[in-house]
């Protein structure tokens, strides 16, 4: 027989259904207030630097580009203005000179008159005043101030996918590669540089050509793309060129002289060239204000003496190393530091080298990494502590990879390119 109406739930219960019906509610309370000490726990022991630590690197990394620029900013400025003062010097020096050649013109004739005596005069007194000028001059600097605005530095709150390589889409679109086209890619996060003989394209993510340019400087060895110069580089057999991705104009860079090259890549501040021969070197080029030499990384530094640096790439303040031993066919990749390459990890894949063609590997999200496997036909993701996570089979046979616009994965085949969506594991 019904007691009472519960209003929670609009039921009529007895005395004993009800008294159960309450120990239930109770015990429900109790196990929130469980629940709620174990979130209170776990939020007293959040490590707050583990997780902005990845971000406050940046930010850090951020700083010290910034104050490479300063510095390069500044020291350009000293050079143009002891170019100023000893250009003024130097034209003084110069005619104190054509004086002193008058002069022992005129000892060596021992012969002179009142005309060249008042013009010697006339000349000392002029060169007199002008370095009493000289030791005199004050430079006009006029300087602006640096000014910084909150959208210099973007921070979002968002969570990094890792990439879930077998459930890769199938290909969603496919970009066919004229014979005479070379296999390499670069992208500026949301467009893709592809080579279509006899042109370079610049395609968007639905691999629509946006413009087009003529390619006229034989092969492509790599290309990649500088955020500080926005723009692409792209690696000739022995040249190096910048390429405008607004107006795709091409700019060989004649700062730089000819080797023969094999891969590039570039840091915020640093653009990396391996050179194609055995016992590579890596060699350093300075971005900004002009590209120019830095060092050279030499064997047994950077590998071997019979080994072949293939390719390069920059992530996150480190450098990948794609290292093929011709002699024992054999690959493998490392990961090294950007500034000083100390090697962080080293992954030896278990794959034999038959064909005299180029490794290559692409960054993926959460510092981790993919190896495009040409001799077997797969990929191989590999994690951010060096380790094999993931093997797909793939065909046709890829040669080449790049992450593009967050969420695509673009691979270079014998044929052409084919785009792929990437579905994030949670």
């Amino acid at each position: 027989m019904s007691r009472s109406l519960c209003h929670c739930c609009q039921q009529n219960l007895c005395l004993q259904h009800f008294n159960e019906y309450n120990k239930l509610s109770i015990s429900h309370l109790n196990r929130f207030n469980n629940e709620t000490n174990i979130l209170d726990d776990r939020l007293k022991t959040l490590n707050i630097l583990k997780i902005i630590g990845n971000s406050r690197r940046k930010l850090e990394q951020w700083r010290e580009d910034c104050y490479t620029k300063i510095d390069l900013f500044f020291e350009q400025k000293c050079q143009e203005l002891d170019r100023l003062a000893n250009e003024k010097v130097h034209q003084q020096r110069e005619e104190l000179n054509r004086i002193q050649i008058k002069l022992t013109e005129l000892n060596n004739a021992q012969k002179t008159t009142h005309q060249d005596i008042d013009l010697l005069i006339s000349k000392m007194s002029q060169i007199r005043s002008s370095i009493m000028d000289l030791e005199e001059t004050c430079f006009k600097i006029t300087t602006h101030p640096l000014i910084l605005d909150d959208t210099f530095i973007d921070i979002k709150n968002t969570n990094d996918h890792e990439v879930n390589l077998s459930s890769l889409s199938h290909t969603y679109k496919a970009i066919h590669r004229p014979e005479g086209g070379f296999q390499s890619l670069a992208c500026d996060g949301q467009h893709l540089l592809i080579h279509q003989h006899p042109n370079l394209c610049l395609f968007d993510r639905d691999a629509n050509i946006i413009t087009q340019t003529l390619w006229s400087y034989g092969e492509i060895r790599d290309m990649c793309w500088s955020v500080t110069l926005g723009q692409f580089i792209v690696l000739g057999a022995n040249s190096i060129f910048c390429i405008n991705e607004n107006t795709m104009s091409i700019k060989e860079v004649d700062t730089i002289r000819e080797q023969n090259w094999i891969s590039c890549t570039c840091s915020e501040t640093v653009l990396f060239v391996a050179t194609n021969e055995c016992a590579s070197s890596i060699m350093e080029y300075i971005l900004f204000p002009v590209i120019e030499f830095v060092r050279e990384r030499k064997h047994p530094l950077v590998c071997k003496k019979d080994e072949f640096i293939v390719g390069v790439i920059y992530n996150n303040a480190n450098l990948a190393l794609m290292v093929m031993n011709m002699f024992k066919k054999s690959i493998h990749m490392e990961l090294r530091n950007a500034k000083t390459l100390e090697r962080i990890w080293l992954f030896q894949p278990d794959i034999v080298c038959t064909q005299k063609i180029t490794f290559r590997c692409c960054s993926l999200t959460c510092d981790q990494w993919l190896i495009v496997d040409y001799e077997i036909g797969r990929l191989l993701q590999i994690t951010t502590d060096g380790k094999l996570k993931e093997t797909m089979k793939y065909y046709p046979y890829p040669y080449r990879a790049i992450l593009f616009d967050q969420n695509k994965l673009a691979l270079s085949t014998m044929n052409g390119v084919h785009l792929h969506t990437i579905h994030w594991h949670e």
